[in-house]
């Protein structure tokens, strides 16, 4: 996506009310996030070794930051996210089915594109919840995007109510479609474009089974073969005024067991990662079965504050071609 500034932007809110608002709704949220799942705050690591594979593979071909430990030789990655690192948490903690943990997870993505949504630095509320084999279904995966959706929401409520200038409309109720619909209502459309249209028609829609081959071969978007289970996954994505598009908040999904990681593993021809720590728990039913996924805080703090550029609400580094844009448009990057 290439940086668009919106005709005639102007933040509705001041640097220092952003701040203020801010720390307002990722307090509101987290709370609410962890009341309807059933969710304790842990914490969590900024890297892992290289050698444990827990680290995110994200689409398999994004460089992790790497560096080495001099005491111990090893090599240690900047998590990418913290996907395979939450279900090792809930197995190693004895967390009982049906409740989970949430964290702050802080990453760095050094291959990414810097535009309006996209920034070298990934902060998200990450979280893992256990479940049973019963669960493993789309109705549990449907109620559990109601609840989060639910929860942001009356974040959006709290917000409004304390900054009155901002009008932040969201359905009631949040729709559901599978990448299969979308292709086979949009053949002649990219996926991206599948989601816009499906983003403008809904308002927020939960676009559902990303990861594996269309009929027309390709994928909708790429997933790694080995935390979600591609037919019970999906993202939230609501549509967004101030840009006028489709605007993706949370990747979620239940999580692969023994045969759908076998199975993906094999279409992505990466069978090799079976020789690691994580997988080996998983194929001998170590690891507790599980949910979860990321919320995108400075997505939903863009979003619900109505901005148009992510670096209004987060701290990072940035191209001198998106600096000099944004100081000409008047949006101050943090």
């Amino acid at each position: 996506m290439k940086t668009v500034i919106p005709e005639g932007y102007k933040s509705i809110l001041s640097i220092y009310d952003t701040q203020k608002a801010i720390s307002l709704l990722k307090r509101l949220f987290e709370d609410r996030l962890g009341a309807l799942l059933n969710l304790y705050r842990v914490s969590a690591p900024l890297f892992v070794e290289e050698s444990s594979g827990l680290n995110d593979n994200l689409n398999g071909v994004e460089r992790p930051v790497d560096f080495d430990i001099k005491e111990t030789g090893e090599i240690a990655e900047v998590v990418h996210s913290l996907a395979k690192w939450k279900r090792m948490a809930l197995m190693r903690y004895g967390f009982p089915i049906h409740t989970g943990l949430y964290t702050d997870m802080n990453a760095i993505r050094r291959d990414e594109i810097c535009d309006n949504i996209h920034s070298i630095y990934v902060d998200q509320w990450d979280w893992e919840k256990v479940i049973t084999a019963e669960d493993r279904n789309e109705e549990y995966l449907k109620a559990t995007v109601r609840s989060i959706y639910g929860a942001i929401l009356r974040t959006a409520a709290a917000v409004r109510e304390k900054y009155p200038a901002l009008d932040t409309k969201l359905p009631d109720f949040i729709s559901f479609v599978s990448t299969y619909e979308l292709e086979e209502k949009y053949p002649y459309m990219t996926p991206k474009e599948r989601e816009n249209a499906a983003a403008k028609e809904y308002g927020a829609v939960f676009v559902m089974k990303i990861g594996g081959r269309l009929k027309n071969g390709e994928k909708h978007d790429g997933r790694a073969p080995d935390y979600d289970d591609w037919s019970l996954n999906g993202d939230i994505i609501v549509y967004n005024p101030v840009l006028d598009s489709a605007f993706e908040i949370s990747s979620m999904g239940i999580r692969v067991d023994r045969e759908s990681l076998v199975s993906q593993l094999k279409a992505e021809n990466a069978e090799d990662r079976l020789k690691y720590e994580f997988h080996t728990l998983l194929m001998n039913g170590s690891l507790p079965l599980t949910i979860g996924g990321g919320i995108g805080q400075s997505r939903l703090c863009m979003y619900l504050l109505q901005k148009a550029h992510i670096g209004e609400v987060q701290v990072s580094i940035w191209p001198e071609r998106e600096v000099k844009k944004c100081k000409a448009a008047g949006i101050a990057l943090l």
